[in-house]
């Protein structure tokens, strides 16, 4: 087992500057770290995440997410575990695969992104972070539910103070104060139209929650409330810095770029690839039931373990040139990505397998394509250097483009 002192720590400003070297000095010489500011283990290498998440012997559980995350969302999917889970994820899982969101949910996907380009095309210029990515899927999220889009910057303001909160690892007590008053917040805007919505339903996905019933097992008012709030937080913020990353790459990769205009069936392509070499989230914890050994020594039971996919997605052992973004390459399956046999580790793994990932393909399937449709000659600004942001989540902070504006 290695010591923090070994590599630049997870809460230093060169990290959060640039992960990527301190992540690969952890695989080769610090797979297994004791980390004391955040009282957890921190893992790297791609077998040791893998195994986490796949958690085949039932050695770790999300218990960890009782304090990360249900101060801010209330108790939700993410913490339980056996039947409890399979049953809440029957409920939910519908409407993000299959009929539910081919029929009900594209035509919502495609609008929104529609009215979002509209705004700018004309105008050869635009910053496609500001004006599209962290717009478009929250935009898209509470369309879905049914929601009142005017209220958009009360959402955005709600999923960033919750991401915040989540990435918190230095506790910081404004940022626990706000999370938690954005949980209340929430809660009093959300509770009232989910009691309407049972009386009055309609053809959105909120009605469909209110109604949705496994086994004779029903979601309460609180329930539908937490998974509204993780679905905001989480399908917010992970494709909005997806859709950033996919174009901060290829245009940082212009012969890529040029290869998925020319062929919007790449786009998957781009999108997994853009998922393993910047990933959104680049963190993810569980906990240890049992005594656990992983490369590099034993985890205790009952220790938090933060796993860093941003780390594992990057493992020589695992990819051909790893740090190289290449949208072509042979050893990373398109047609498994955005399932749970992915072999990336961006969506998690396992039981826990996000179950927005297909939400989240199709959004940037649609919202890729459109983009390239509306912005011929689609060209980052002169001189401009991609800064990316954060450390439990991570992307563009801003990424302003020319193109040739529409006629």
């Amino acid at each position: 087992m290695s010591t923090a002192q070994q590599v630049p720590d997870i809460l230093s400003p060169e990290f959060a500057a640039n992960p990527y070297p301190a992540y690969r000095t952890m695989r080769d010489s610090a797979p297994l770290i004791r980390h004391e500011a955040t009282q957890s283990w921190i893992v790297s290498r791609y077998e040791d995440v893998e195994r986490v998440f796949k958690d085949r012997a039932g050695q770790f559980t999300t218990e960890n997410y009782d304090w990360q995350i249900e101060p801010v969302h209330g108790r939700t999917i993410l913490q339980l575990s056996g039947r409890e889970h399979a049953v809440r994820r029957a409920l939910v899982a519908p409407a993000f695969r299959g009929a539910d969101l081919q029929e009900r949910f594209l035509p919502v996907i495609e609008r929104n992104s529609r009215e979002l380009i509209d705004a700018f095309r004309h105008t050869g210029r635009a910053d496609l972070v500001a004006d599209y990515a962290t717009r478009f899927p929250v935009n898209v999220i509470a369309d879905m539910l049914g929601l009142d889009k005017a209220d958009h910057d009360r959402f955005h303001g709600w999923y960033t103070s919750v991401i915040a909160f989540l990435g918190n690892l230095s506790g910081d007590q404004e940022v626990a104060a706000a999370g938690a008053r954005t949980r209340t917040e929430f809660a009093e805007y959300m509770i009232p139209v989910i009691r309407e919505r049972r009386e009055n339903p309609g053809d959105d996905l909120l009605s469909t929650l209110c109604a949705a019933e496994v086994d004779g097992v029903r979601m309460s008012d609180e329930d539908i409330k937490a998974f509204c709030s993780l679905l905001l937080a989480a399908g917010g913020e992970t494709t909005d810095k997806a859709i950033a990353g996919i174009f901060a790459n290829l245009l940082a990769h212009p012969e890529q770029l040029a290869a998925v205009r020319e062929d919007r069936s790449l786009i998957p392509r781009a999108f997994a690839e853009t998922l393993r070499y910047t990933p959104p989230v680049h963190m993810i914890m569980r906990q240890t039931a049992t005594d656990v050994t992983l490369s590099g020594g034993t985890i205790p039971a009952g220790a938090t373990v933060t796993c860093l996919i941003g780390a594992a997605n990057r493992d020589e052992t695992r990819y051909r040139d790893p740090d190289r973004f290449d949208i072509m390459r042979d050893d990373l399956t398109t047609t498994t990505a955005f399932s749970a046999a992915a072999d990336h580790l961006a969506f998690a793994l396992g039981r826990h397998f996000c179950v927005g990932a297909l939400l989240a393909k199709a959004e940037v399937e649609i919202g890729v394509g459109q983009l390239l449709d509306a912005l011929p000659g689609l060209r980052t600004e002169d001189g401009f250097e991609v800064v990316e942001r954060g450390v439990f989540t991570r992307g563009p902070q801003s990424l302003p483009v020319r193109f040739t504006p529409a006629a």
